[in-house]
């Protein structure tokens, strides 16, 4: 059991953890593919996830945590059983695209630069939002 406030932290890190990690994959393999209609392309992308997914999950996670009416929560209780799905799925997906080779690597490159980004900047956000949390507490 952890303090509600810390699921934000927790949170923080997984997206953290996968936004590098996906961000990683697309940068590396941008090598042979830069330009700029595949970096326009890779914010496209960027904007489209953070904006229509990434952006709104951690405005409902961070709500649904700070209404918990209980202090101490179960440690993955930062998710709900939806998002955890939703994480296995992409994780799974990712893996299965990049193991049989089911997708250019242009489309690699800029895909998962631009859903690398998204993620990420989603762990910074459940961070700020821990750090501002732990602010009112003070």
């Amino acid at each position: 059991m952890v303090k509600k406030r810390t699921l934000l932290l927790l949170a923080s890190i997984v997206w953290l953890i996968a936004g590098f990690n996906v961000l990683k994959i697309g940068i590396e393999t941008y090598a042979n593919y830069l330009s700029v209609i595949n970096f326009l392309l890779s914010i496209l992308v960027f904007l489209i996830f953070w904006f229509m997914v990434f952006h709104k999950l951690t405005i409902k996670h961070t709500k649904r945590i700070c209404n918990y009416t209980k202090e101490r929560q179960f440690i993955l209780n930062f998710f709900d059983l939806k998002s955890f799905l939703i994480m296995a799925f992409m994780i799974s997906g990712g893996l299965i695209i990049r193991k049989f080779n089911l997708l250019p690597d242009r489309f690699i490159a800029v895909f998962y630069t631009g859903l690398g980004s998204a993620l990420f900047l989603a762990g910074v956000l459940f961070g700020y939002n821990y750090f501002e949390r732990r602010k009112l507490k003070k």
